[in-house]
């Protein structure tokens, strides 16, 4: 009788769980409460959430909100955009329904509610990047920020919530990305060949950016290279109309260049390759897709180039290239206001501790696809602890 009592008690308690509205499981937990007030503060944006069916909501606890508040963007920002605002708002809400159980040690690529131009250029919204690692689900968004949750599964009547313990970062553009990541060259490279506003704008795209290392170890061939030139490099490192999540890339792999060259994907003992270039770094998200910083810079003349996965470091792609003591392709490239620490879970394998960026929540408001969390967010700060 005992055991019946208690069933009955957990079936009433799970029913009367998924029956709460999204107010009600707001307000009725108290680590939630800077969340509550400030989700209030948009009756409209409340009333479409609590309306909506099928939902993930990542919520900021209340800690969240103190970390973003005591971090060094929070002070910069002194104009309350409320539009921007709803916005971080949205890349919080996830399309589907996704309990804790759900989420493995494959990263799933997980749209959001995100999909104003302004700052999303991915087709269905912007997605957040779930995945199990050890014993914890964690969110990696823009500049490979993660959070990690810390209270999963709470039910409500239009889906689930899931608390975590550091806002979401909506992703950047690739220029601003690309200096924040250290991709000092590569951005340098874009500007250069005058391909920033091309790739920045572009819908659905998927860039295999070279770091700094592999555009050394040919610096002889780049030193003098014409902007046409180089422009013709850099466009095949682009694919445009298709965003690769490493997730969707499978051995052998033919992907479209922006300049029409073909890009072979090999997949060995978990490790990733587009031609003969190693990901050393997968799943940046960008407003308009994705990044994977390669260990190589791509030669649009060798197509065919495939990698040796059991050597230590793959051979460039420019046959008689030799490395160069500097990089002037860095030179004007501002300092970044936040690195990019380690690298995101492979794609293979997500057992590792997850890193992060060492920001508390991005930089100031950057329009086109380009917001991070501490400049969306200071400015409610001011309502939330008024």
């Amino acid at each position: 009788m005992q055991y019946t009592l208690c069933s009955l008690a957990a079936l009433v308690a799970a029913a009367y769980a998924q029956s709460m509205n999204l107010t009600a499981a707001l307000t009725s937990t108290p680590d939630l409460s800077n969340l509550t007030q400030y989700v209030s503060l948009f009756p409209e944006l409340l009333s479409t959430l609590g309306s909506a069916t099928n939902i993930t909501i990542l919520a900021p606890s209340n800690e969240a909100f103190a970390k973003f508040l005591s971090g060094p963007s929070a002070s910069t920002i002194t104009n309350n955009d409320t539009t921007a605002i709803q916005a971080i708002l949205q890349y919080h809400v996830l399309n589907g329904t996704y309990p804790a159980s759900a989420i493995t040690d494959t990263p799933a690529f997980v749209p959001s509610l995100l999909n104003d131009p302004t700052y999303a250029n991915v087709t269905g919204g912007q997605v957040v990047q779930a995945v199990r690692q050890s014993d914890s689900v964690v969110f990696y968004s823009g500049l490979l920020a993660n959070s990690t949750v810390t209270t999963p599964d709470t039910n409500f009547s239009g889906g689930v919530i899931h608390i975590i313990d550091t806002l979401l970062t909506v992703p950047t553009n690739i220029s601003y990305t690309a200096t924040q990541a250290g991709l000092s060259a590569a951005a340098g490279a874009l500007t250069r060949a005058n391909l920033v506003e091309a790739v920045d704008t572009a819908t659905d795209i998927t860039l295999f950016a070279p770091n700094n290392a592999a555009f050394q170890a040919i610096g002889s061939a780049t030193a003098n290279l014409s902007m046409m030139d180089l422009a013709s490099i850099l466009t095949y490192h682009v694919v445009n109309g298709t965003v690769g999540y490493s997730s969707s890339l499978m051995n052998g792999t033919t992907l479209t260049a922006m300049n029409g060259g073909n890009l072979t994907v090999t997949v060995a003992d978990g490790d990733y390759f587009v031609n003969s270039a190693k990901v050393v770094t997968p799943n940046v998200l960008v407003a308009g897709g994705v990044v994977h910083v390669i260990d190589n810079v791509l030669n649009p003349n060798m197509t065919m180039a495939m990698p040796t996965p059991t050597a230590s470091t793959q051979s460039v792609a420019f046959p008689g290239a030799s490395s160069a003591s500097d990089n002037p392709l860095t030179s004007g490239v501002p300092t970044p206001t936040s690195m990019i620490v380690g690298m995101g879970p492979t794609p293979a394998s997500t057992s590792a501790e997850a890193p992060s960026s060492t920001s508390a929540g991005g930089g100031a408001p950057i329009r086109t696809g380009a917001i991070g969390a501490a400049a969306l967010f200071a400015g409610a700060g001011v309502w939330l602890n008024a």
